[in-house]
């Protein structure tokens, strides 16, 4: 039984730090990719951040400079670290695993495609950290 159970969030103010974590318990291929998104009140859920089987790392244009996305060596862990937050990050943030290696893991390619899309080929979502930032 796979699980992924985010932590982390919280109330911070503009310029504030928080780091985010996702718990991965369960079997599954932890080689492909995973990735953080979130979804602000009133609008779609976009993607942030993702990490390739080869730890190759995409940006969200939006937050390039101020978040890195990081797991540990057994993968068991996947961390979104936020520096400089502004209002308009504030949002539920979601991690995912397993997304296929058949598909590209990058922010460009995935932003290409519908959230109707590109939601349904992540494996695992976990159900979600608040992140407020005023």
């Amino acid at each position: 039984h796979v699980q992924l159970v985010e932590s982390g969030g919280g109330s911070v103010q503009e310029g504030g730090s928080l780091r985010l974590s996702c718990a991965i318990s369960g079997d599954f291929n932890r080689k492909n990719c995973m990735g953080w998104f979130r979804q602000a009140p009133g609008k779609e859920r976009e993607e942030v951040a993702t990490i390739h089987r080869s730890d190759e790392t995409t940006y969200a244009d939006s937050v390039k400079g101020r978040f890195t996305i990081s797991r540990d060596n057994a993968r068991n862990t996947l961390i979104l670290q936020m520096a400089s937050l502004k209002t308009e990050d504030t949002g539920m943030y979601y991690c995912a695993a397993d997304l296929p290696s058949v598909f590209d893991c990058s922010i460009t390619a995935l932003g290409a495609m519908s959230p109707d899309t590109v939601y349904p080929l992540f494996g695992y979502w976990g159900q979600g950290t608040q992140v407020t930032v005023s």
